[in-house]
């Protein structure tokens, strides 16, 4: 880190903010037709490793939990399928994972809900004006409460929903409502104590977890954010970054290391993300955006780093921290 609070080019090398020499057919070109084969039955297959753990490991932790651990076990199942990349079909891939959230107590983050506004996130990535996940403020725009009192990227009134997607919402909804009448329910039989330790504390991990990796897909020094003027949706797209999560990487099916492709090419299913990965790297050549560094480092650094973005060219904006 320079003086005057940017980075130096000889720690982090910058992606280049210009608009790529290549265009998206050709990346899809590259990737190997098999890779945009979606199975129905590989999709609902890959959920029983997973599974099985959460079969093998809760039963020991307490002795009433066998059936209470087949739902929070599912919960693996209902996130691989929030995504159209593992279903052949829209349908089919909306109406399983709002029952698989549902049936398995995940409704806590609400299908429908989710979809519509990640659908938003992969529409307008990179773009400090319209994109919703870990937008980056300007440094005049950072009151000093901000880090703690408000990290909303909208006014707290808006919509966030159109009224189309209204129908969709209440569905959710009353998964939540759902969702809550059965641990009251389990409450009062077995126990709060039970219910926090056996779904409440899992839930605020998984869920912790999953902030941690969104944060660090989208939040590095090398990667620009452009405004609504110099943004386009494929440089867009390419503000983003695969990290490497160890042995994590296959525990969460390759969404850690594999999400440059995700961005891309979103209908790509999990299981051959990790080839079209490698089928695009010659394509997207200094582009492509990989961190071997450590998560837990990596989160220390871009903490500490990554507190807000100043534009260094027109319309294209780098993270800095001096204040």
């Amino acid at each position: 880190m320079g003086a005057d609070g940017v980075f130096s080019p000889n720690m982090i090398k910058r992606v280049p903010s210009t608009k790529p020499p290549f265009t998206l057919g050709q990346v899809k070109k590259a990737i190997p037709p098999h890779c945009f084969e979606r199975s129905l039955l590989r999709s609902a297959i890959l959920p029983p490793p997973p599974s099985t753990s959460y079969h093998l490991i809760l039963p020991t932790l307490h002795g009433r939990s066998t059936g209470f651990s087949k739902a929070v076990s599912s919960l693996v199942f209902g996130s691989l399928h929030t995504n159209a990349a593992t279903m052949p079909s829209v349908t089919t891939s909306g109406s399983t994972t709002q029952l698989a959230y549902s049936s398995t107590l995940r409704s806590f983050v609400p299908y429908f809900s989710w979809k519509f506004s990640h659908r938003r996130h992969h529409s307008n990535i990179g773009c400090l004006d319209l994109d919703e996940v870990f937008v980056p403020k300007l440094k005049s725009q950072i009151p000093w409460h901000y880090m703690y009192l408000k990290q909303s990227t909208r006014p707290s009134l808006s919509p966030i929903y159109s009224d189309r997607e209204r129908l969709h919402i209440y569905i959710s909804d009353l998964g939540i409502f759902a969702t809550t009448s059965v641990l009251c329910r389990i409450a009062i039989t077995q126990g709060l104590a039970f219910v926090i330790s056996i779904y409440g504390v899992p839930l605020l991990f998984v869920n912790g977890f999953l902030v941690l990796i969104t944060y660090l897909q989208h939040t590095h020094p090398s990667l620009p954010h452009y405004d609504s003027a110099e943004w386009d949706w494929l440089r867009g797209a390419l503000v983003t970054v695969d990290r490497d999560y160890g042995i994590l990487n296959k525990v969460f099916h390759n969404i850690t290391d594999t999400h440059v492709a995700h961005h891309l090419v979103a209908t790509i299913p999990h299981y051959h993300a990790m080839e079209a990965t490698e089928a695009i790297k010659p394509v997207l050549g200094e582009f492509y955006q990989f961190d071997s560094t450590p998560f837990y480092k990596a989160l220390w650094r871009e903490a500490r780093e990554c507190l807000y973005v100043e534009p260094d060219e027109k319309g294209v904006f780098w993270f800095m921290n001096k204040f």
